[in-house]
This record gives structure tokens, sequence and C-alpha cells, in this order.
């Protein structure tokens, strides 16, 4: 259960970084890719993380 929460989390935050680095991008554009490229690095994080769970 933990694995799966945490790879769908994982494509949620890949979904929302191109999300806010396109949304959010009109206001400033330079804020927008770094926070951008800053939620996309959650995606490799929780991939590894439900790698870690599904060995339980």
């Amino acid at each position: 259960m933990i694995s799966r929460t945490c790879f769908i989390a994982s494509l949620v935050s890949v979904a929302f970084s191109i999300a806010t680095w396109t949304l959010v991008g009109d206001s400033d554009p330079a804020h927008a890719e770094r926070f951008g490229i800053f939620v996309g690095l959650w995606a490799p994080t929780l991939m590894g993380m439900a790698n870690h769970f599904k060995g339980d």
C-alpha cells in the first residue's frame, strides 16, 4: 500500500512540476522554472521510496 502510494505521488509530482512551470511562468518565469525543477526533484525521491517499500 505504501509502495503504491509513493509511486502514484511520484507521477503526480511530475504532472505538478509541469503545471507549475507553465502556469506560474506568466508572472515570473525564473521563479516558475526554479519551483518547477524543485517539485520535479520529488519524483526520484518518491520513486526510491516506492522501491524501498516494495521489498517489504
